[in-house]
């Protein structure tokens, strides 16, 4: 599942600064030791409007006084590029924080991380249900500290006065009537009953969760009433164009605030951002969660998601000390650490959760407690050596659908072509 970072900084100071002194860059290694005392590099990007690095850096080193922490800060926008050159340049760095499975795929083929199965085989995966997401060919290379999934945001207000009923447990076709009744007004002040994001996991990752298949199999006709649904909304004016949301790099967070959608299928990772903003008074929205609409109708809730986590550099000369951090980062005091800012952690219990809608702002009704604990979490792309190759080429292929370059049925069956001749050389 992709993930976009918002600043959230009005959770904790924004001006916030590494454990002994300012964050370091991907360039610095400057890091060093004293006797008694071990220093931690870790990746993470863009530190200061990314809370819950310091929150969990934080705790650590309170339970842990020994041991350091220092961030090493990379743009956001660069980051996958900037530890893909990193791993292959042989760079010390001790912890990489893994922000998606495919990134995971590519780092565990290539055996840049320290085999952390010890860890995995410690841990109550009862309780961590992303840890087995991590599994790869047998092994685990990384742990997860967070597992954010999809649910569908919406503005109380704008359905109160629609007089349309909450969203409890909607279908996607009881989701598009929905966003017809919503929608009113045009041009600039237009809002939408709905917005759907541009990246392909809204359409294709939630279909393959939903109805059982694998993206990775050339065969992408369970896609198509997705895409058709969607497009629907498109031509019907209920969501946002598709071309234009691309085109001006639409913020789906600005979108929500501002009034000018009413719903927004969106990742539980939107939820630091909203408390944040509605504490610091820059939004007055009022909101609240709802399940992700089903395909099937059946009581049961399946979304989509998936987990980031931190991996050990093979290269990293602390490498115990590492193994502390992960065991720290995915126990119950790390899990309080960072839902503490709004972070849904990996860790779940009824005190965590509790915990969680304890937090100013949360919404308390039954409704947004019920989408919180859906009945599965799958992921919108498998753990595998090739999934990285085929994402390319099945976000493509979306782009000239949503834009009506290639029609859904022509769209689909290159999808399938090309990964079928461009990566499994069939």
């Amino acid at each position: 599942m992709k993930r976009s970072l918002i600043a959230a900084g009005a959770v904790i100071a924004a001006a916030a600064l590494a454990l002994s002194g300012c964050a370091g860059t991907a360039s610095d290694t400057s890091a060093s030791s004293t006797p008694g005392k071990t220093t931690l590099r870790v990746s993470v990007w863009n530190y200061a409007q990314t809370p819950e690095f310091k929150a969990l850096f934080d705790a650590f080193h309170k339970a842990n006084p020994n041991i350091t922490i220092q961030p090493v800060d990379i743009l956001a926008a660069n980051y996958e590029d900037k530890i893909t050159t990193m791993l292959a340049g042989g760079d010390t760095t001790d912890i990489i924080t893994v922000k998606n499975l495919t990134d995971y795929s590519g780092y565990a083929q290539k055996q840049q991380f320290v085999d952390v199965s010890d860890i995995a085989k410690s841990l109550p995966s009862d309780k961590i249900p992303a840890l087995a997401n991590y599994d790869f060919k047998g092994k685990t290379y990384a742990i997860p500290y967070r597992q954010d999934f999809n649910v569908l945001y919406y503005n109380k207000t704008m359905f109160k006065d629609a007089g349309v009923a909450d969203p409890t447990n909607l279908t996607w076709k009881e989701f598009a009537a929905d966003a017809a009744k919503l929608t009113k007004g045009d041009g600039a002040s237009k809002v939408y009953g709905a917005y759907i994001h541009t990246w392909n996991s809204m359409v294709q990752g939630i279909a393959a969760a939903q109805t059982g298949n694998n993206p990775n199999d050339p065969s992408y006709d369970w896609m198509k009433d997705q895409y058709n649904l969607t497009l629907g909304m498109q031509n019907a004016g209920t969501i946002m164009n598709w071309a234009t949301a691309n085109s001006q790099q639409v913020a789906y967070k600005d979108v929500f605030e501002k009034g000018q959608a009413a719903m927004v299928p969106m990742g539980t990772w939107l939820i630091a951002p909203l408390l944040a903003d509605k504490a610091a008074g820059t939004t007055n929205v009022d909101w609240g969660i709802a399940p992700l609409p089903q395909i099937k109708a059946n009581g049961k809730i399946t979304t989509d998601g998936g987990p980031t986590g931190f991996g050990i550099n093979k290269n990293s000369k602390n490498q115990a000390a590492a193994k502390k951090f992960l065991q720290f980062a995915v126990s119950p005091e790390g899990a309080k650490a960072v839902a503490s800012i709004g972070i849904v952690p990996a860790y779940h219990s009824p005190d965590i959760t509790k915990a969680y809608f304890a937090l100013d702002g949360m919404p308390q009704d039954s409704t947004s407690k019920k989408a919180f604990n859906p009945d599965t979490i799958k992921l919108d792309a498998p753990v595998a050596a090739n999934t990285a190759a085929i994402g390319t080429i099945l976000n493509q292929e979306h782009q000239l659908i949503m834009t009506g370059s290639k029609s859904v049925d022509d769209g689909l069956a290159e999808m399938a072509s090309r990964v079928k001749s461009e990566v499994l050389n069939q």
